[in-house]
């Protein structure tokens, strides 16, 4: 994996559990003890610590850390206890929930997780919302948008394989068609291809495209659709340029400027630690001149910095 967080070794969990306690029991919380037991540590790891302070002291881990802990702080630590997949689930839920739909998550989860997380995802979801992930989805989004969401919904893109290059030539002259040759656009056609063909197809098809019609697909997209289509239509097709390159992206633009955006930051770090965040890293370095850690140094501060810190591993200076 090129994930920042691995297996910690020599590894206890009932030594961890017993330190948790002790830095959340009575007066006062040493947060320093939580935040480097709950960085170090993979997300299996942290499940087993829970499942460990349950059965030493009849307590619920994540209940504990949520009564002794406050803000950004509170909820970094909340997010790195809870397993991958209802991580995912979790966010949507959120993104979906109550008045106004978070069109920012929906994108980010379902253009970048692979068909087999989708699958998982919606499974999770259904276990513990006893809902239908897509029905809900649905219910909150209208028109393009919602469709290409459907379609990463199936999690039915074609497997990677041989590439089949006059299929190639084809789709790149449909996307032409249904874009910069139309009055109009043809977002079905949009749709179908990047929502169903597979990754090294349409990394193919983004370089016929570019030689057919002297512009990117990002330009065309950028030009024939707006609004959260537009946004879900660049996402995939970043994704499918390079997963770590448009997280760099996602963090970047979560720290640059004023303010800072919390829950991006926070959802990318954790989300991503396990996977690709070196990869992550270094794209952010070469694409923006900048080290995550130094962005993450100058944008936050106290407890949720350090453990942000941790998380990203190291500076890339």
């Amino acid at each position: 994996t090129r994930g920042t967080v691995t297996a910690f070794s020599p590894f206890d969990a009932r030594a961890d559990a017993e330190a948790l306690r002790k830095a959340m029991k009575g007066m006062g919380t040493d947060e320093e003890t939580v935040l480097k037991i709950l960085t170090s540590r993979n997300n299996a790891q942290r499940q087993e610590i829970a499942s460990a302070f349950k059965t030493l002291f009849g307590r619920d881990l994540v209940d504990d850390l949520k009564s002794e802990l406050t803000g950004k702080f509170e909820t970094l630590m909340v997010s790195l206890m809870r397993p991958t997949y209802i991580f995912d689930a979790h966010a949507l839920k959120h993104a979906i929930k109550g008045a106004g739909t978070n069109e920012k998550v929906l994108t980010e989860i379902l253009a970048s997780r692979t068909p087999a997380e989708v699958r998982n995802i919606k499974q999770v979801y259904l276990q513990e919302y006893e809902a239908n992930l897509e029905d809900k989805i649905t219910g909150e989004t209208s028109g393009y948008f919602q469709r290409l969401l459907v379609v990463l919904l199936q999690a039915n893109r074609d497997p990677d394989g041989s590439v089949n290059e006059s299929l190639v030539e084809q789709d790149a002259q449909v996307l032409f068609r249904a874009g910069e040759l139309k009055w109009g656009t043809d977002e079905e056609k949009f749709i179908t291809i990047l929502g169903t063909r597979s990754v090294s197809h349409l990394r193919r098809v983004f370089d016929k495209y570019m030689t057919i019609t002297g512009f990117q697909i990002e330009e065309t997209i950028d030009r024939e659709t707006s609004g959260d289509l537009e946004k879900l239509l660049l996402a995939v097709v970043k994704c499918v340029r390079s997963v770590p390159a448009y997280f760099a992206e996602t963090l970047y633009y979560s720290m640059k400027g004023a303010g800072t955006d919390d829950d991006t930051l926070i959802r990318v770090m954790v989300s991503r630690s396990e996977i690709d965040l070196l990869d992550i890293r270094q794209e952010l370095r070469k694409n923006f001149a900048k080290s995550l850690h130094q962005m993450i140094q100058k944008d936050t501060s106290g407890d949720y910095r350090k453990a942000l810190l941790l998380l990203c591993g190291g500076d890339d200076e």
